[in-house]
């Protein structure tokens, strides 16, 4: 998954949303921590920007290129 798959994610499942069959409502929303979704954001930047490190710092295995 790439940063923006991983951002389409978050919007994705971070959105109010009911249960057609049992009328459930599901909201992910922390009213007691207004900044969550900020904060949610910036750790999966960070953690995509240092896996696109770790992966460029990776030995070349010798293997066909796409």
């Amino acid at each position: 998954m790439n940063l923006s798959g991983a951002l389409d994610w978050i919007i994705d499942q971070y959105q109010v949303s009911t249960d057609n069959r049992s009328g459930i409502t599901n909201d992910p929303n922390r009213l007691h921590d207004e900044e969550y979704i900020v904060r949610l954001i910036k750790q999966v930047i960070t953690v995509s920007l240092e896996t696109v490190k770790i992966v460029k710092g990776l030995p070349d295995l010798g293997l066909p290129k796409d």
